[in-house]
């Protein structure tokens, strides 16, 4: 009987191995199939791939940062840009800007932009202050491999820059050039009011006015000064100005901020003069409007922005390439004969 009730003992434990392994089995996930041939489709169901998929350019979700760097917040002009560019941002989704003031000094730009690098963002649309001051650390950041866009400003000497999206400014120079030759087709004397010191759009607008004024031989200029683009230093300029040349007959400013303070400094001297401002500003489309001012250059500042930004995300997220590596936008003098041709027509209180 003992072996009998042994024997039988043994195969029970055996049968109950047997069902736990079974049981362990059925819970147990099917392995893999091997090999490359990919597996059947499900009758009546589309065949799934088994190579892997193209890798997207970036992940579902993912959020890019791009640093927008300006010469200076205070500035009505960037003020405009950087609204812009945010709402275009806002538009594409995924997008987060980094607006960078550079607070109109050179130093503490070239310090933002290198911290552009240490933060390592994924891109960089900046406006240089000065074309040499600012120019070594755009290339440093290039360097780094994060893409770079220059917008309204140049930097020149960079190498492996994206592009550059801006208005041409010497054209915006020539059409101030060539209003005052229509208004003075016997000649006159002007003020010129000069932007910053080695910022591209001082030197360019500058350059386009004198392409037409000098070869018509009649227009005198017996005061160019610097305002640094600046309402006070404008004002300040041209006091100092219509001191010491009475008789000067118009006033040309390389920017809105500049001929706003020119208007000031006419209306004290108790004089009546034709005065141009460059970009377009609400408030000297108002001074146009009300004829304070004779005219102001558009440089489609929006435009430039969404520009920008498209052009370095078309990079960024596809690898796409500009068609060209400067991307200018056509300015044109706004008078109160095109004044619904403004691009922020609708920014100016009734």
């Amino acid at each position: 009987m003992r072996n009998k009730g042994s024997n039988f003992r043994v195969h029970l434990i055996a049968s109950l191995l047997v069902i736990l392994a079974l049981l362990l089995a059925a819970c147990a996930p099917a392995a893999a199939p091997t090999g490359s041939e990919p597996a059947a489709a499900p009758a009546g169901g589309d065949a799934q791939a088994t190579e892997p998929a193209a890798e997207a350019p970036a992940a579902a979700g993912e959020t890019y940062q791009i640093a927008f760097s300006v010469p200076a917040m205070s500035f009505p002009f960037f003020v405009h840009m950087e609204k812009q560019v945010r709402d275009e941002a806002e538009k594409l989704g995924n997008v987060e800007i980094i607006t960078l003031d550079g607070q109109d000094d050179t130093t503490k730009q070239v310090a933002d932009l290198e911290g552009v690098i240490a933060k390592g963002y994924d891109g960089l649309i900046v406006s240089p202050r000065t074309s040499e001051g600012v120019a070594p650390v755009i290339q440093q950041v290039i360097d780094a491999g994060i893409p770079v866009v220059t917008i309204d400003r140049t930097a020149q000497g960079v190498t492996g820059l994206l592009a550059h999206v801006g208005a041409d400014n010497v054209i915006g120079g020539e059409e101030q050039g060539k209003a005052i030759l229509s208004l003075f087709p016997d000649g006159a004397k002007i003020i010129e009011l000069l932007g910053t010191p080695g910022a591209s759009p001082a030197i360019d607008r500058s350059a386009g006015l004198h392409n037409i004024i000098d070869p018509a031989g009649n227009i005198e200029v017996p005061c160019q000064q610097t305002g640094n683009f600046t309402r006070d230093d404008g004002l300040t300029v041209t006091e100092n100005c219509l001191a010491s040349n009475p008789d000067v007959q118009a006033i040309v400013a390389a920017n809105d901020d500049m001929a706003l303070g020119a208007i000031e400094a006419v209306k004290a001297a108790g004089l009546d003069l034709p005065i141009l401002g460059f970009d377009a500003l609400p408030e000297a489309l108002l001074a146009v409007r009300d004829g304070g001012m004779y005219g102001t250059v558009e440089q489609f500042p929006g435009g430039q922005s969404r520009t920008a930004l498209q052009t370095i995300l078309n990079f960024i997220v596809d690898g796409v390439q500009p068609e060209s590596d400067v991307v200018l936008l056509s300015p044109k003098l706004i008078t109160t004969e095109n004044f619904d041709e403004a691009e922020r027509l609708g920014e100016i209180p009734e």
